[in-house]
């Protein structure tokens, strides 16, 4: 295979063309493999160098949506998925976690304050939306019982917030439960909440 030119392209990519195919390539890459024109090329390296390249461009991809927000390993890796192959994406994925910026369990905590200190939600709902999120069952688990200690009194905090004219109708009172387990609260922890609500109103 023979080089036929190498010249700056924008910012730090390279147009190479390599026997009349253009190719796109970042400046470390182009020094890595040693690229210049009118030199050859084998077929082995040039595997090697694109591999490099898609690597590369898939770390970068990672970092990209990483600017927006926090990935989970699993997540991260679906993502990249949609424009990489499987061994590229394993390939970026480890070494993002390597480096600290990927980490599942700074990840599920954060979610878990969150749901559950924020959005007010109870287990059931924000463990299914941390699932959501790829992140394993265990530490889903593990991450939010630090908050099971708290349940009954983030509902009553919304009861007194959003519901607290239902208290005196039945009807209403059975409408305010609906909507708390649709936060993912037990009917047991609600009841346990409503009771205690009603007894500090006597």
């Amino acid at each position: 295979m023979i080089i036929n030119s190498v010249e700056k392209y924008k910012g730090t990519t390279y147009e190479v063309i390599i026997d009349g195919e253009h190719i796109y390539l970042h400046k470390d890459i182009v020094a890595d493999y040693g690229l210049r024109a009118m030199t050859e090329l084998s077929e082995e390296r040039y595997s090697d160098m694109l591999l490099a390249s898609d690597r590369r461009r898939a770390i970068e991809r990672g970092m990209y949506l990483l600017d927006y927000r926090d990935y989970s390993y699993k997540e991260l890796f679906r993502k990249l998925s949609e424009s990489y192959d499987e061994e590229i994406c394993f390939y970026a994925v480890d070494k993002l976690a390597s480096l600290g910026i990927i980490n599942d369990r700074r990840y599920a905590e954060n979610l878990a304050h969150k749901y559950i200190e924020v959005k007010k939600y109870g287990f059931y709902r924000a463990s299914n939306e941390m699932y959501l999120r790829g992140l394993d069952k265990e530490l889903v688990n593990e991450v939010l019982e630090a908050y099971r200690e708290g349940t009954v009194g983030r509902i009553c905090e919304v009861i007194r917030k959003k519901y607290s004219s239902y208290l005196d109708d039945r009807d209403k009172i059975h409408k305010m439960k609906n909507a708390l387990v649709r936060m993912g609260y037990s009917y047991d922890e609600i009841n346990t909440a409503v009771q205690s609500l009603e007894c500090s109103d006597d």
